[in-house]
Protein backbone atom coordinates (compact mmCIF):
# COMPACT_ATOMS: atom_id res chain seq x y z
CA UNK A 1 0.00 0.00 0.00
CA UNK A 2 1.41 3.24 -0.88
CA UNK A 3 1.45 6.00 1.39
CA UNK A 4 0.67 9.70 0.11
CA UNK A 5 3.47 12.05 -0.50
CA UNK A 6 3.79 15.65 1.83
CA UNK A 7 4.63 17.28 -1.15
CA UNK A 8 5.44 20.90 0.11
CA UNK A 9 8.44 19.27 2.76
CA UNK A 10 9.47 15.62 1.32
CA UNK A 11 9.82 17.58 -2.67
CA UNK A 12 11.99 20.30 -1.17
CA UNK A 13 13.61 17.45 0.81
CA UNK A 14 14.69 15.20 -1.93
CA UNK A 15 15.18 18.00 -4.48
CA UNK A 16 17.95 18.76 -1.84
CA UNK A 17 19.36 15.73 -1.26
CA UNK A 18 19.27 15.69 -5.26
CA UNK A 19 21.36 18.72 -5.60
CA UNK A 20 24.19 17.64 -3.86
CA UNK A 21 24.24 14.48 -4.89
CA UNK A 22 24.58 15.78 -8.58
CA UNK A 23 27.01 18.57 -7.40
CA UNK A 24 28.94 15.64 -5.73
CA UNK A 25 29.06 13.58 -9.13
CA UNK A 26 30.10 16.57 -11.29
CA UNK A 27 32.30 17.71 -9.49
CA UNK A 28 34.03 14.17 -8.74
CA UNK A 29 33.39 14.46 -4.93
CA UNK A 30 34.05 10.46 -3.78
CA UNK A 31 33.57 11.05 0.16
CA UNK A 32 30.54 13.47 -1.15
CA UNK A 33 28.97 11.02 -2.96
CA UNK A 34 29.76 7.95 -0.31
CA UNK A 35 27.78 10.23 2.15
CA UNK A 36 24.66 9.87 0.09
CA UNK A 37 24.49 6.20 0.35
CA UNK A 38 22.94 4.10 3.01
CA UNK A 39 24.96 0.58 3.79
CA UNK A 40 24.51 -2.14 2.77
CA UNK A 41 23.66 -0.98 -0.84
CA UNK A 42 23.11 -2.20 -4.59
CA UNK A 43 23.04 -0.90 -7.96
CA UNK A 44 21.12 -2.62 -10.79
CA UNK A 45 21.88 -1.99 -14.06
CA UNK A 46 20.91 -3.95 -17.63
CA UNK A 47 24.46 -5.52 -17.80
CA UNK A 48 25.37 -6.01 -14.01
CA UNK A 49 24.44 -5.35 -10.51
CA UNK A 50 27.06 -4.75 -7.76
CA UNK A 51 26.59 -4.48 -3.78
CA UNK A 52 28.67 -2.40 -0.71
CA UNK A 53 28.87 -2.94 2.38
CA UNK A 54 31.17 0.15 3.14
CA UNK A 55 32.06 3.70 2.32
CA UNK A 56 35.45 2.55 0.20
CA UNK A 57 33.20 0.21 -1.65
CA UNK A 58 31.30 3.34 -2.86
CA UNK A 59 34.11 5.20 -3.28
CA UNK A 60 35.79 2.77 -5.31
CA UNK A 61 33.00 2.25 -7.38
CA UNK A 62 32.17 5.82 -7.94
CA UNK A 63 36.35 6.41 -8.97
CA UNK A 64 35.68 4.43 -11.98
CA UNK A 65 33.02 6.72 -13.30
CA UNK A 66 34.60 10.08 -12.37
CA UNK A 67 37.04 10.49 -15.49
CA UNK A 68 33.26 10.14 -17.76
CA UNK A 69 32.22 13.22 -16.05
CA UNK A 70 35.66 15.12 -16.77
CA UNK A 71 36.05 13.52 -19.94
CA UNK A 72 32.13 15.25 -21.11
CA UNK A 73 33.20 18.36 -19.62
CA UNK A 74 29.79 18.30 -17.41
CA UNK A 75 29.87 20.71 -14.61
CA UNK A 76 26.16 20.34 -13.46
CA UNK A 77 23.97 17.69 -12.56
CA UNK A 78 19.89 18.35 -12.06
CA UNK A 79 17.52 15.98 -11.30
CA UNK A 80 14.02 16.32 -12.52
CA UNK A 81 12.11 14.55 -9.76
CA UNK A 82 9.19 12.33 -12.28
CA UNK A 83 7.49 10.69 -9.30
CA UNK A 84 7.93 9.56 -5.52
CA UNK A 85 6.12 6.55 -4.31
CA UNK A 86 6.16 6.56 -0.32
CA UNK A 87 6.85 2.57 0.65
CA UNK A 88 6.47 3.39 3.76
CA UNK A 89 7.32 5.60 6.96
CA UNK A 90 10.89 5.84 5.89
CA UNK A 91 11.38 4.27 2.42
CA UNK A 92 10.39 5.76 -1.23
CA UNK A 93 10.82 4.73 -4.42
CA UNK A 94 11.81 7.97 -6.00
CA UNK A 95 12.31 8.30 -10.27
CA UNK A 96 14.40 10.58 -11.40
CA UNK A 97 16.04 11.97 -14.96
CA UNK A 98 19.09 13.90 -15.07
CA UNK A 99 19.96 16.77 -17.08
CA UNK A 100 23.50 17.85 -17.64
CA UNK A 101 25.49 21.11 -18.16
CA UNK A 102 28.42 20.64 -20.20
CA UNK A 103 31.70 23.57 -19.52
CA UNK A 104 29.67 25.27 -22.62
CA UNK A 105 26.95 25.80 -21.23
CA UNK A 106 24.97 23.28 -23.59
CA UNK A 107 22.49 20.71 -22.35
CA UNK A 108 23.34 17.40 -21.81
CA UNK A 109 20.81 14.59 -22.42
CA UNK A 110 20.80 12.30 -19.02
CA UNK A 111 19.64 9.43 -17.86
CA UNK A 112 17.04 7.69 -15.80
CA UNK A 113 17.48 5.37 -12.28
CA UNK A 114 14.86 4.93 -9.66
CA UNK A 115 16.18 5.32 -6.32
CA UNK A 116 15.30 3.99 -3.08
CA UNK A 117 15.83 5.87 -0.29
CA UNK A 118 15.55 5.51 3.43
CA UNK A 119 14.60 8.18 5.60
CA UNK A 120 17.55 8.40 7.92
CA UNK A 121 18.18 11.16 11.15
CA UNK A 122 20.78 13.09 8.31
CA UNK A 123 18.07 12.63 5.91
CA UNK A 124 17.42 10.61 2.58
CA UNK A 125 20.26 8.15 1.77
CA UNK A 126 20.48 6.07 -1.26
CA UNK A 127 19.60 1.65 -0.56
CA UNK A 128 19.06 0.84 -4.70
CA UNK A 129 19.74 2.28 -7.44
CA UNK A 130 18.23 0.72 -10.58
CA UNK A 131 19.22 2.42 -14.13
CA UNK A 132 16.07 2.91 -16.33
CA UNK A 133 18.20 3.57 -19.90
Amino acid sequence: MEAAVDTSTELATLSDFFDRYGAALTAGDVPAIARCYALPGIVITDGYSFSFTSAAAIALSFIGAAPGYQDRELVAAHARILDVQRLSTALSMVTVEWEYLDSQGRSVPGEGFRYLLRMAERGPAICTVIHMR
